[in-house]
């Protein structure tokens, strides 16, 4: 039957009772055993389990629940009872399961069993592990001859031993060609601040929440992207810290919030309010509303320096950053009519907003993909750092820039490896450690992988998790290039996308979840994550396996290394398999300055911090300070403006999913249900272009390289968002994003300002859709 769409605004709080409801409805959707369900109450907790999803901070003193919505939602998703097992694939051929929504395909369970794609059949067959080793092994070793044309993608939920690893095997055959979710997502971070402060990484903790006096938001929906924030949001808020929020659409959970683990304030339906301030950006238009606060910041300054005062941290500024004065200088020239036109904000708005920011002692910045995924990003998370030494706002308590990650191990997998960067590894160590030359030629990001598959100049990949071909953009080249690969396979618990487009050779190799038990020789294993704010923390399973075949990362890692690469008597596998404590070892000694004293630190609650230099003024950059950086324009966006047909696409998460996983058609924040074929439009452009709502339309991408770009199928939902823009969900919306259109540098798909027509469906052509119509198919 088909789903039943509504759409109404939803006038609730994020949090509260529809939070508590939203629990119950997926847990029995996802058909979790009930002897699991206490599974919940070890999540994010010593001696328990780290969430399979976000990155936000695991306090050292827990909350009786340390879950939240989407936390919960990705327990239940991992610990479903429903099965892709061989039958199931005997069942389906890939032809059938390319027509599946993607929260079919997952919906499906747990893989069970390693499988191999047979042509003749169009379907995955089981397959032993040994003989998937061997074969995959063979295949790899066959490969060798020219070692980069293989690609070794990790998904950041990987844990840090299984990243350790899986780096080293990439090394050992010989590229550096390691993309990982952090192409996708937080590169420019990782371009932008060792430049200004010397430090990849934010310098903020959670202490540091507790004596702010202010928190500054760019781009980033904490109800959706990162709930277990709201905490640290309900404090500060109600000890009276201002919140300032800057985002093109407003989000609920930057708006008000009802604590569940509250019960008097959930009876009560008591709100706290969130924001007290919220700006409306424009799409892409960050750098210009970063540079109004600076502009209106220094206006601020000269006033009080008339009278004997300051805005500004002067002693901060002469002792510890650089490239001051001509930072003031461009400022001081940029014009207020070009700073309103680009961020869609008024100079009011703006002078009212830096008014707050000088009014506070101790401020965070913390941010999200609204400033990462444009053209610029790098540049707005510079601007920010810039408004944010100003005022001497990092390195000190209650202060600093806070970026807030998506996968839960996206940034540890960095920390220990994981990168396409050479100069960013202590190769070295390594070719100390494991008696080989490291390759030393910088290796492919994902936006590279993507343009090499297309050009047949990658011919084997292997992936560590994720759902990689739906997350990037181009994404019908990808789909028709990735069957021209030799070799393609997949570490995986449940079927996605991904999988049903397969290599000349192709494998799913199953894998442990996070949550479940593993046991290995020594006993039951425990694996670390890095968070958001750099502190590592162990995770041990809690649940029973879903099928005894299952083998964990690390295992399945070692037995592709041993079967493809000569033996290395350095590199102890079997060793590593059998006790996580020896990978942790080989971790210390490789990067004795993070992982000290490793195996007796894990277990400490709340974590134990990673090193961040700049948060102790110390700045690890060639000018040895901290660096102002002016912006190459103040427009982040591909589309300047100037025809006004074209209007910026943000594409965004529903609150019913994760990156890539969709675990419903329920948008309840934004009042969406029953479908994710929207298109989120401002009624001052629904006019002007002739559209009406619940109109259907195509989006085209306004690209200008020749290539038709649409998609079809999308109901028009007018929206509170600003003129110039609109929204519509990802990942469906890769497709209009072509691979050239990155953030300059870091290469990051620029998502957040896509630049698209709206098309009448009379001439939409002939445009894909992404929705199946008749709901869930028959399992």
């Amino acid at each position: 039957m088909p789903r039943k769409i509504n759409i109404e605004p939803y006038r609730g709080p994020a949090g509260g009772w529809g939070s508590v409801r939203s629990l119950v409805r997926h847990a029995r959707k996802s058909g979790v055993p009930i002897g699991k369900t206490p599974a919940l109450i070890r999540q994010n907790k010593p001696e328990g389990f780290a969430c399979v999803s976000c990155a936000w901070a695991k306090p050292a003193d827990s909350h009786p629940a340390e879950f939240c919505e989407n936390g919960a939602k990705a327990t239940f998703w991992e610990l479903t009872d429903h099965r892709a097992s061989p039958e199931f694939f005997a069942r389906h051929a890939m032809a059938e399961l390319r027509q599946w929504a993607d929260y079919d395909l997952e919906a499906v369970g747990r893989l069970t069993n390693p499988m191999r794609f047979n042509h003749s059949t169009d379907r995955y067959e089981a397959v032993e592990w040994d003989q998937a080793f061997a074969e995959i092994g063979a295949e790899l070793a066959g490969l060798r001859d020219d070692p980069e044309q293989v690609v070794f993608y990790a998904s950041g939920r990987a844990s840090l031993e299984a990243s350790y690893m899986y780096q080293l095997l990439a090394r050992l055959y010989g590229n550096n060609n390691l993309p990982d979710s952090s192409n996708m997502c937080h590169e420019s971070t990782s371009v932008a601040l060792p430049e200004s402060i010397g430090s990849p990484v934010g310098t903020v903790r959670l202490d540091d929440f507790e004596q702010a006096d202010a928190l500054f938001f760019f781009g980033q929906n904490v109800g959706t992207n990162s709930p277990r924030m709201l905490h640290q949001l309900e404090r500060a808020s109600e000890r009276g810290a201002a919140i300032v929020s800057f985002n093109p659409l407003r989000e609920r959970g930057l708006e008000r919030f009802i604590n569940p683990q509250r019960p008097m304030r959930m009876i009560a339906q008591q709100e706290t309010p969130i924001s007290g301030l919220y700006y409306q950006v424009k799409a892409g238009g960050d750098i210009a509303a970063l540079a109004g606060l600076c502009k209106a910041l220094f206006a601020m300054h000269e006033i009080a320096a008339g009278d004997g005062g300051s805005c500004l941290d002067t002693a901060f500024l002469r002792d510890h950053t650089h490239g001051f004065d001509e930072f003031a200088a461009y400022i001081r020239g940029v014009e207020w009519a070009d700073i309103e036109r680009e961020s869609g904000l008024t100079r009011d708005q703006l002078e009212q907003a830096a008014s707050v920011y000088a009014g506070a002692r101790s401020v965070i910045a913390i941010y999200g993909m609204g400033l990462t995924q444009h053209r610029r990003g790098v540049d707005s998370i510079q601007m920010l750092v810039n408004l944010l030494l100003m005022r001497g706002n990092i390195g000190r308590p209650g202060a600093g820039i806070c970026p807030v990650r998506g996968h839960s191990n996206v940034q540890g997998q960095r920390t220990v490896g994981i990168s396409e960067k050479p100069e960013h590894v202590p190769l070295d160590r390594l070719a100390s450690l494991y008696s080989f030359e490291p390759p030393r030629r910088k290796g492919l990001t994902t936006v590279d992988a993507c343009q090499a598959i297309i050009d047949g100049r990658v011919r084997g990949f292997v992936g560590l998790g994720g759902n990689f071909l739906r997350a990037v953009p181009e994404r019908d080249m990808m789909e028709a290039a990735w069957p021209r690969m030799r070799l393609t396979v997949h570490v995986s618990t449940k079927l996605n996308r991904s999988h049903i487009f397969h290599g000349e050779v192709s494998y799913l190799l199953p894998c442990l979840g996070r949550i479940e038990r593993d046991e290995q020789k020594s006993g039951l294993q425990t694996v670390t994550i890095e968070d958001s704010t750099s502190c590592i923390h162990a995770s041990r399973g809690v649940t029973a396996p879903a099928v005894a075949a299952l083998k964990s990362e690390p295992a399945i890692i070692a037995a592709i290394a041993k079967a493809a690469l000569p033996f290395n008597p350095k590199v102890p596998w079997d060793e590593w398999v059998d006790n996580y404590d020896a990978v942790r070892v080989a971790i210390e000694r490789t990067y004795p300055d993070i992982f000290g004293d490793f195996n007796n630190r894990l277990h400490q609650p709340g974590g134990f911090a990673k090193p961040v230099a700049a948060r102790e003024r110390r700045w690890e950059t060639e000018t040895g300070r901290a660096n102002f950086k002016i912006p190459g324009g103040l427009c982040a966006s591909f589309h300047d403006g100037t025809d006004d047909g074209v209007l910026r696409l943000i594409t965004l998460r529903s609150n019913d999913q994760f990156n890539t996983t969709v675990y419903g058609y329920k948008d309840r924040f934004r009042g969406i249900e029953g479908t994710r074929m929207v298109v989120l439009m401002n009624q001052q452009d629904m006019g002007r272009l002739g559209i009406g709502k619940d109109e259907v339309v195509g989006l085209e991408a306004a690209a200008s390289d020749g290539v038709v770009r649409r998609m079809d199928g999308f109901r028009v939902v007018p929206y509170q968002i600003p003129p110039g823009c609109c929204a519509a969900y990802y990942p469906e919306c890769n497709a209009l994003i072509p691979l050239w259109q990155h953030a300059e540098r870091s290469k990051v798909p620029a998502a957040k300002s896509v630049p698209i027509r709206v098309v009448k469906a009379a001439s939409a052509g002939p445009a894909r859709s992404e929705e199946t119509p008749t709901g869930s198919p028959t399992q």
